[in-house]
């Protein structure tokens, strides 16, 4: 079981991800019109990021059942 201190850190990682990554997908969709490259890259990492944020999430709905 993971200490109290390694949940809420993990917590706040999973929501700074999400919305961070919401945000640049959504400044990415939001400048698709002026540049392609740009836009394109913005939409990528934004994807990546709230993946990821999803993937803690469900990592912490593990952590939950095990102990």
């Amino acid at each position: 079981m993971p200490s109290a201190k390694a949940v809420v850190w993990i917590d706040r990682l999973i929501w700074i991800l999400v919305y961070a990554g919401l945000f640049a997908l959504v400044l990415g969709l939001a400048t698709l019109s002026r540049s392609a490259a740009t836009a394109w890259s913005l939409i990528t990492v934004g994807s990546v990021l709230a993946a990821g944020g999803v993937v803690l999430l469900w990592v912490r709905s593990r952590l939950d059942e095990a102990g």
